[in-house]
Parts: structure tokens; sequence; C-alpha cells
């Protein structure tokens, strides 16, 4: 079996109301679907580029693929963990454009299998209970957006934080007042050690499950400092990508979110989970505003691993579908049982 093909195509979706976050507000989705075909199979990725985060645009992850392009011709799709070793030493950084490859050739290996990817990679869950996001916004608006996202069958609500420390309290307040579902919040490194400190003391009585990288990404010491001054369960986002930065984390923070556009897929997150899950680290599993291909890999991460959170609901907010791959029910996450990533193109 080798790889006959690499295609991409760029993609830009205009999101339902404009996503506002500690980092900055999208107003669109942007990104790129990659097709790798054998003369069997063919298996589908997403690069989802975030210049604040993976430092990647969609430009730049047209111009990794394209010099990924003549090494995967000819190659062993089934040679994951050789292919992604080799592309990290081809090409630095560009974690969402060798996402979008890793996904692909992991739905190849489902596919030749002939089982769900979730099943290859350990099976642990069948379905997984994903948060529903209310983005920054005035306090009224973010208990009415509360509202409609209960309508819709959420579970848990992940309430973003970071930017006014005031509006902040007074928006897990308001929300806190209509529902008694978990809550857990997540800042995007937008506070100071003070102002966390400040912030996080005052919703401790409002039962927050826990907080997601309350302190910029490179503050990891103070991260430490601040779990000894709140009640509230500490979570790493922004500051952890790979394997390497999991082991600097290891008691400074009770757990970690895995972003398969940061890893750069789904072969690293597996050594994520790993060390985490040895190190007594619990594990969430995250991701951009993404389409239904990144969805359903995360999903099928978070199920094969056994993630204790997930904060699934990228798709959410695209005003259109060009895939399908991820059923929500009931404030779950499935994905289907056909081999591979289950994608379908709409």
């Amino acid at each position: 079996m080798e790889i006959v093909s690499v295609h991409w195509e760029k993609l830009k979706i205009p999101l339902k109301k404009p996503f506002r976050i500690a980092l900055g507000t999208s107003d669109f989705y942007e990104g790129v679907a990659v097709k790798i075909c054998t003369e069997e199979f063919c298996g589908y990725g997403e690069a989802a580029p975030s210049p604040r985060i993976t430092g990647e645009s969609v430009e730049s992850v047209i111009g990794a693929l394209e010099k990924m392009h003549p090494y995967l011709l000819g190659k062993n799709p089934l040679e994951i963990g050789k292919i992604m070793s080799d592309l990290d030493r081809l090409i630095k950084h560009n974690t969402s454009a060798k996402a979008a490859v890793d996904f692909a050739l992991h739905d190849i290996l489902g596919k030749k299998a002939g089982i769900p990817l979730k099943t290859l990679i350990g099976g642990m869950r069948e379905k997984i209970p994903t948060s529903l996001t209310v983005d920054i916004c005035k306090p009224d608006e973010a208990v009415k957006m509360a509202e409609n996202l209960i309508s819709a069958g959420a579970r848990v609500l992940k309430i973003k934080i970071g930017l006014n420390p005031e509006e902040d309290i007074e928006r897990v307040k308001g929300i806190r007042s209509i529902t008694d579902m978990p809550i857990r919040v997540d800042a995007n490194q937008g506070y100071s050690l003070k102002q966390a400190i400040k912030v996080l003391r005052s919703i401790e009585k409002y039962d927050i499950e826990f907080v997601e990288q309350p302190l910029p990404a490179d503050r990891i010491d103070e991260l430490e400092i601040l779990r000894k001054h709140i009640a509230i369960p500490v979570i790493a986002d922004e500051s952890v990508h790979t394997a390497t930065d999991v082991i600097r984390l290891i008691g400074k923070v009770d757990g970690i979110n895995i972003k398969l556009m940061k890893s750069g897929g789904i072969h690293e997150a597996i050594k994520m989970a790993s060390i985490a899950k040895v190190a007594g680290m619990e594990i969430m599993v995250g991701c951009m505003i993404e389409t239904h291909i990144g969805i359903a890999a995360g999903t099928h991460f978070a199920l094969g691993i056994g993630a204790d959170y997930a904060d699934l609901d990228g798709y959410w907010d695209l005003q259109k579908q060009p895939f399908e791959g991820v059923i929500y029910k009931d404030g779950f996450n499935y994905v289907s049982d056909e081999p591979g990533l289950g994608i379908r193109v709409l």
C-alpha cells in the first residue's frame, strides 16, 4: 500500500455570530481540508490554523503541505509514526498542517483495519459529554446565550472569561442563577496572577468544575502558585502543545487540554495522554473552530483514550457544514461505527 495522491482545499465559512474570547474576535472560520489517497482508500484531514496559538495561517499551512507533498507520495500510510517523525524533521512547527496529514493517515489505517478509529486506539468510551461555549459578551447577553444552549441540549457549559474581571464574575453569577449543570470557565491567558486569584476566588461559590489557562502560556511557575491559592482545579491549555510540555507541567496543574491542532495530530497526542495519566493528571480534549473532520478526529481520540472531559463543539458556530462525521445528542458527542473517522462529504 502506498500514497498515490495528496489534495487540499481552502475552507472559508462564515460564523453564525462573531466569536469573542480573550485572545480576539473571529467572524469567519478559515482552514484547509486535506485528502490523502492510496489505490484502495482515501483519508480525510483538516488544518484549523490559529496565528495566536499555533502560529499559522491558511497560507502557511498550504506552504507546509506543498513541502510535505513530494515526501508523502509513495509512502506506506500505515507507517504513521515514521511519517510523522520524518515530517517533524522536514518542517518545524506547522502543527495544524501536520495534524491534517495525521488525521488522514489514521483515517486510512482505520479503513484498512475495517474498524472505527476510536476502537483502534483503545475503545475506552462510546460517548462523551461535551461542553457548549458561552463566549465573551455582556452578562445579560451571556444568560440568554446560555438559555439557548440549554434548550439545544447542553449538559455542560463553558464560559469564556479573561477580558474584564468584574464582568466575568457577573457573567458566571448570572448563568449559575439559571442552571445547576456543570460550569467550567476559560480565560484564554487573559489574567495576571493577581487578577486570576481575585476572580477565581470570587466565583468559587458558584461550583466551578475547573478553570482553563487563566494565565499567559509561559507563566508555568505562576500556574503552580495560583493552584495553591484557589479551590478551583486548573487545566493548562495554551501552555501544553507536546509530550515534553506535559512533563514540565506535572505537579503544577490539575490537568491538560489536548488539542490535536496544537499537538500535530493523534500520534503525538497519544504520548501526551499516556504521560498525563501516569502523572495523575486529568485529560480534556478540546478544539479550535473546526468542521466535522477535526471534531470527528478529536472525538475518536477522546473516546479511544477515555478522556475525562471534552470541549468538542467547534463546529456549532459554522453557518454551513461541508462534512459530516459527529453526532451530538442529549449533550454527548458520538461518532459512527464506520471504519476510520467516518467522514462523509456533503
